[in-house]
């Protein structure tokens, strides 16, 4: 469907059946395609995720919902050169998923 160069210039794979989850379980991200490319592209973070897994983070002032962050979970394979979205979603308590440990952040 789509591909995204992650930050280590890894290319980001958002597959049909990804995206049919993200909207099926957030259907306020249909139409919000844009600002999963956005985000992954230009992140303001990229925080640790559970396991091998990366959260990329942007703020957007406005979306279709209200003001709110836009969180795209990841996965990179360095030595494949390949990566995938595991999901997508937006929220305003940021601060949480933030201390799960910044790896890259955006300089102001």
């Amino acid at each position: 469907m789509d591909t995204i160069l992650s930050k280590n210039n890894i290319p980001i794979r958002l597959t049909y059946k990804q995206w049919a989850h993200i909207v099926e379980a957030h259907d306020y991200m249909a139409g919000c395609l844009d600002l999963i490319t956005e985000t992954l592209s230009f992140p303001d973070y990229i925080v640790n995720g559970w396991s091998d897994e990366q959260i990329a983070i942007k703020h957007y002032p406005k979306t279709v919902i209200t003001e709110k962050h836009v969180i795209v979970i990841f996965k990179e394979n360095i030595k494949r050169n390949d990566g995938f979205v595991i999901t997508a979603f937006m929220t305003s308590k940021v601060n949480k998923i933030l201390k799960r440990g910044i790896i890259w952040k955006k300089i102001s």
